[in-house]
């Protein structure tokens, strides 16, 4: 995963150093810079690096340690700015964990390991979303829909809602305050009557409510 791309798709809110810590081997996910040298579990791809990495798994020499940048979100991604060999030679070494020091950034979109490149584009509709309907981190952080058209049905139902209660007397005086009452007023009572009546709703709040909401209960 490049760190370019992925930020792009989940947008970049702010940095911090965090100093340095041990880090999981297998939430490292990404580079900074490197993209095309190295796999997904950072085995190089060309024959030159292959050659020193060979070499370098070889000796029995404690590694400083690497600078990785990380995202946050309900699963964290780390990606390397620094130390690409030491993270393969860790990880050919059995390593789990690696030394580090720590960029972080957070995201208006919300990172998790899993994420491949096939699904930046998701990510890319779910920030522009999140920017129309700011949601706070304990809803957005269990938020995820496959298809990208479904974030702009979201946001186009939000705003829709937020216009009707407007209309009804009771405005909003912000994106924030209009993301959480919609949240509190529309989805989470269309969650709990689809609960009641019993129907097999699917694994998420979001596709409950994009399943049953905008066309079945309301």
């Amino acid at each position: 995963m490049p760190l370019d791309e992925t930020l792009k798709a989940l947008g970049r809110q702010f940095e911090i150093e965090e100093g340095g810590y041990d880090v999981p081997l297998a939430d490292i996910v990404g580079t900074v810079a490197r993209a095309g040298d190295f796999d997904r579990e950072f085995r190089p791809r060309n024959r030159a690096l292959r050659e020193r990495w060979e070499s370098l798994t070889r000796t029995s020499a404690e590694l400083p340690p690497v600078r990785l940048v990380r995202l946050e979100g309900v699963t964290d991604m780390f990606f390397v700015d620094d130390g690409h060999h030491r993270v393969a030679i860790e990880r050919a070494r059995g390593a789990r964990t690696i030394r580090a020091r720590i960029r972080r950034i957070c995201t208006i979109a919300c990172a998790m390991r899993c994420l491949t490149l096939a699904d930046l584009p998701s990510k890319t509709a779910e920030r522009l979303f999140l920017e129309r309907v700011p949601l706070p981190d304990d809803v957005r952080f269990g938020l995820w829909l496959d298809d990208p058209a479904d974030w702009f049905r979201l946001a186009d139902s939000a705003e829709a809602w937020g216009f009707r209660r407007m209309l009804a007397g009771r405005p909003v005086s912000s994106r924030d305050e209009l993301a959480e009452a919609w949240w509190h007023e529309e989805v989470r009572p269309v969650l709990e009557q689809v609960r009641r009546r019993g129907l097999c709703p699917p694994p998420r709040d979001i596709q409950v409510y994009l399943s049953y909401g905008l066309d079945h209960v309301v």
